[in-house]
């Protein structure tokens, strides 16, 4: 079993970790865009390239002859790598081009809900150029097109809005009035600057609730949830600073999250699996309805939908809403997940790809998680400590009830919490020595039978790495979790009083 892995940072660390553990004892033979320390200790091959260049991808492709590959980050899921290995004969976990437009297109995803009835989006406006190849339903002239965005923001939103870029732009394409965007004024201008750009552009209402990520297995229409878990993107402690790409996360041992109800949960699942079932017939049947009962995904390009959906979700006073979807595992919700998955990672990718993908192959452990990442001082705002040494202590592995965590690199005890550590932008010189990227290091996570214990081994561990960086140790703390609960009653109990930004999350965050 030979399996092609295409990949970067602490995520790709997790997935080709979860790949080792399977019994059908794989190869893994791994792309990356720097040699990461973990990835190189599991792999059979591991090769530096420039991900984005498809023709050398499909000539290791080539070489290697994988059983099948799977892609990480969202750059070349978009870009349509998963259809260039198709062509030359590698089924991929991942979406084809035109259904990651999911995540690659703000607009289309907005749309794709609104056509198919999927009530789970603020308001929301489309806007493009006249002269986009293919305007949107809102498209006017360019001479009123700046009094028409203006329109929207001022009458429709009442000045709460978002601005977000309709493509892929390293989750920086999304800005949010009263934070990014100080007037109205500056909102339009950004508007137009992304038109031009692009082509067009997402205006909606600005939300205001606590975030939670679903990530879902999805092979056509058949769906299979992973554990809910909630990200941090502000870089800071107390949820201040810039956003980032994730400074942590946690999970609980029930796979739910505090603030939630039982209702919330399904609503979210129940919109992924809604999701899946409109791409299908948007994309694969062209707009068809949907057979009954739901059909088996095809092999080949035509079959649907196989990889991993992303929903990135708000609840509010209104129930739960979408902030986007990715076509691709979180990061670092995937290394949460991954962590606790208690089933073979490679038999569930090879259901994703036959069509046989059922809910009995897909289990996770019954354990809290907490992933802090470990990042270079200056991080996200300047890159002073790249190059930097950075010293890891011993991580052995432990007893756990879990099997893989009876065995292989990056497990350590402390109390009744499990450790394990993966590699994110940080590089191995020949004598073992780690030097600092720019962008995050470690992804530290903690498992344990409650969030407590969980979070105590992943703080423990974080305080032993010596060198000029932080992490935040808010993440999975009691405090941080009653506060979010407390706030979110308090606006569900009396929605006319808005709290203010800093006692909640926005849609602010891009994944």
């Amino acid at each position: 079993m030979k399996i092609l892995l295409v990949t970067s940072s602490a995520r790709g660390h997790a997935i080709a970790e979860s790949l080792a553990r399977s019994p059908q004892k794989p190869d893994i033979f791994s792309l990356c865009t720097t040699r990461n320390p973990g990835i190189r200790r599991i792999a059979a091959a591991q090769e530096v390239v420039d991900i984005m260049d498809f023709s050398t991808v499909l000539a290791h492709a080539k070489r290697w002859r994988p059983d099948f590959a799977i892609i990480g980050p969202d750059d070349p899921i978009g870009a349509g790598l998963a259809d260039a290995l198709e062509e030359i004969g590698v089924p991929t976990v991942a979406p084809t081009k035109s259904f990651a437009s999911i995540e690659s297109s703000k607009g289309f995803a907005r749309e794709l809900l609104r056509k198919y009835g999927i009530d789970a989006s603020p308001r929301f406006r489309v806007f493009s150029s006249p002269l986009s190849p293919v305007p949107s339903p809102t498209a006017v002239g360019e001479g009123g097109i700046r009094m028409e965005i203006h329109r929207f923001i001022e009458d429709d939103l009442h000045g709460n809005y978002v601005v977000k870029y309709d493509a892929l732009k390293g989750g920086k394409g999304v800005k949010v009035s009263g934070e990014h965007l100080a007037s109205i004024d500056e909102g339009v201008a950004y508007a137009l600057q992304c038109i031009e750009e692009c082509g067009q552009v997402v205006i909606e209402e600005k939300l205001i609730g606590c975030e939670l990520s679903l990530m879902s297995f999805v092979s056509g229409t058949r769906v299979c949830h992973m554990p809910l878990v909630q990200d941090h993107k502000r870089a800071y402690e107390g949820d201040i600073g810039p956003n980032t790409g994730g400074m942590g996360s946690y999970s609980m041992p029930d796979h739910s999250l505090p603030f939630l109800t039982p209702a919330d949960s399904a609503r979210a699942k129940e919109i992924n699996q809604l999701v899946a079932e409109a791409l299908y017939r948007e994309c694969a049947l062209h707009n068809a309805p949907l057979p009954l009962p739901l059909p088996l995904p095809r092999c080949g390009r035509g079959g649907g939908y196989r990889g991993i959906l992303y929903g990135g979700y708000m609840v509010t006073k209104n129930g739960v809403k979408v902030i986007e979807f990715n076509a691709r595992f979180g990061d670092p919700e995937a290394l949460n997940v991954l962590s606790i998955l208690d089933s073979d990672f490679v038999a569930i990718c090879q259901a994703i790809l036959s069509g046989e993908l059922t809910e009995d192959i897909v289990r996770f452990a019954p354990k809290a998680t907490v992933c802090k990442y470990v990042v270079p001082e200056g991080y996200p705002v300047d890159k002073k400590q790249n190059g930097c040494v950075i010293t890891l202590p011993l991580v052995a592995p432990h007893p756990s009830p879990l099997p893989h965590l009876r065995q292989g690199s990056g497990g350590q005890a402390r109390g009744e919490g499990i450790t394990r550590v993966y590699y994110g932008d940080v590089t191995e010189n020949t004598d073992g020595t780690l030097r600092l990227g720019s962008s995050r290091t470690l992804g530290i996570v903690g498992i344990g039978d409650t969030l407590a214990k969980a979070e105590s081994a992943t703080q423990s561990l974080c305080e032993k790495v010596q060198g000029p960086v932080r992490f935040r140790a808010d993440i999975g703390t009691q405090k941080l979790l009653a506060e979010r609960t407390a706030l979110l009653h308090h606006l569900r109990s009396d929605p006319s009083e808005i709290p203010t930004l800093k006692e909640f999350q926005t849609s602010a965050a891009a994944h």
